[in-house]
């Protein structure tokens, strides 16, 4: 969580599994936008000598829509390639690796990125081609100075563009170990059906890393008819974003090589808009169908975000702390407008991010939105109409917002004859990012976390 070991499938195939997206107008270059998609959960940075890379049998993929059906309007796709410089080693790298192609590193691995468009899918635009990754943390004497490698492996395109892939510290924090046992937030945890003390959240991400690929491209480009937006109410300055991972529809087990070799068509096997979304809305009998199906199909998944469940277990596992939510037997249309179509005019003095009345998970951004002069990491609940859920910054606290929203605070905006329980604008799972800080400038995640310096936990029982 946020998309971490979120479906059944998914969860066995971890280069392929998309953990988080992240939309946003860029704080440093306003005129631009940045997308982010994180794949490969729970990197542990001592995982040598095969370290973590992306996958060369997957197609990654970040996608816009801009005219409200939420199908692709424009796609940036990204295929990865792996070479080994020498055969005769185990090693990862056989020296300090100095720079991106020093012949020290055994296994650098290189990209394409690929600009499709709806209408001219026949007519691809390539944006560039053997782009190298940097590589991983390893150490001091391995990568040295690690913080110079962002810069180096930040790829200028034409265009405006930029682009980067490759590892970085993990940017979403969240409590897993407390949440999954029973629902049990720590600063609440005495309020709990099984109480103990109230005690501060634990970050379960920290310390571990992700590999990102991030693209910042001018506004205009997202656009549906390519000018720069400067309404927050004109329904042409909103977009939805969402990332995917495809594999060949068949795969074959080569004897001879021992490994296997992609067949067919890509098939998509797993995809992200708003954070949590199949995590915690989506059944689990029904979560690996969610992973294949695009957006715009979502409308069969309706129903469990207008009766979410985590909303019934809320009053049982805190009794007595959410009677009013408890009372509640409305649809929950504040989530569906949230997660499903946007929110529309009225709700927000001017601000709307709607796509308008097709049901999908999208992570929808308002284009004519300014970075915020002081963000909060509670995004629009806070008063930062610049944050979640109008796109999603790297720092936003989406496990607090989506928790409250969840527990009805955001039902008013809808119903104004509900009033929350006290509880609701209150409740979170007390982490904040205790990884790498992140950065001011594209790609805006931060140093990851190196396999020497890091520390492993010692297991409680």
């Amino acid at each position: 969580m946020s998309s971490h070991r979120e479906a059944p499938e998914i969860s066995k195939d971890p280069v392929a599994d998309n953990t988080d997206v992240y939309a946003f107008v860029s704080p440093d270059r306003p005129d631009s936008v940045t997308l982010i998609a994180n794949f490969i959960p729970f990197q542990s940075p001592q995982g040598g000598p095969n370290f973590y890379e992306f996958g060369d049998d997957v197609l990654y993929g970040i996608h816009i829509s801009n005219r409200g059906d939420a199908r692709a309007d424009i796609s940036y796709l990204f295929r990865f390639t792996t070479k080994i410089r020498n055969n005769n080693t185990f090693l990862y790298n056989t020296g300090p690796i100095g720079a991106l192609d020093d012949p020290n590193w055994n296994r650098p691995q290189f990209y394409s990125v690929t600009k499709v468009t709806r209408g001219y899918e026949n007519e691809p635009q390539v944006l560039a081609r053997s782009l190298p990754c940097p590589p991983v943390n390893i150490g001091p004497r391995s990568t040295n100075d690690y913080a110079r490698f962002t810069a180096l492996a930040t790829h200028h395109l034409t265009g405006g563009r930029k682009v980067f892939a490759g590892q970085r510290a993990e940017g979403f924090f969240v409590d897993l170990g407390s949440i999954f046992d029973l629902g049990t937030l720590r600063p609440f945890q005495h309020l709990h059906l099984i109480p103990s003390a109230a005690a501060v959240g634990v970050n379960g991400t920290q310390g571990l890393n992700v590999h990102t690929i991030a693209i910042q491209v001018p506004r205009r480009e997202l656009t549906r008819d390519g000018t720069t937006p400067t309404d927050p109410l004109n329904p042409k300055s909103v977009v939805g974003v969402w990332a995917t991972a495809s594999r060949r529809k068949s795969r074959i087990y080569d004897t001879s090589t021992g490994r296997t070799t992609g067949h067919g068509p890509f098939n998509q096997v797993s995809r992200l808009g708003n954070p949590l979304f199949n995590e915690v809305i989506v059944p689990m009998a029904a979560k690996d169908r969610w992973n294949a199906l695009p957006p715009s199909k979502d409308s069969e998944f309706a129903k469990y975000v207008s009766r979410p469940e985590l909303a019934g277990l809320l009053p049982v596992l805190y009794p007595g702390v959410f009677p009013n939510l408890a009372a509640y037997t409305k649809p929950r249309a504040d989530l569906t407008a949230i997660l499903l179509t946007g929110i529309p005019p009225g709700v927000a003095p001017g601000f709307q991010n709607s796509t308008g009345s097709v049901l999908a998970d999208l992570l929808r951004l308002n284009l004519a939105v300014p970075p915020a002069t002081s963000p909060n990491p509670l995004g629009l609940v806070g008063g930062d109409a610049a944050g979640f859920p109008n796109g999603r910054r790297v720092f936003d606290d989406v496990v607090t917002v989506e928790l409250r929203a969840i527990a009805g605070a955001t039902i008013p905006l809808v119903d104004p004859s509900f009033t929350p329980d006290g509880a609701a604008a209150a409740i979170k799972d007390g982490t904040s990012n205790t990884n790498a800080p992140y950065l001011t400038t594209f790609p805006y995640l931060g140093t990851p976390a190196g396999g020497y310096q890091t520390k492993p936990g010692i297991p409680a029982t």
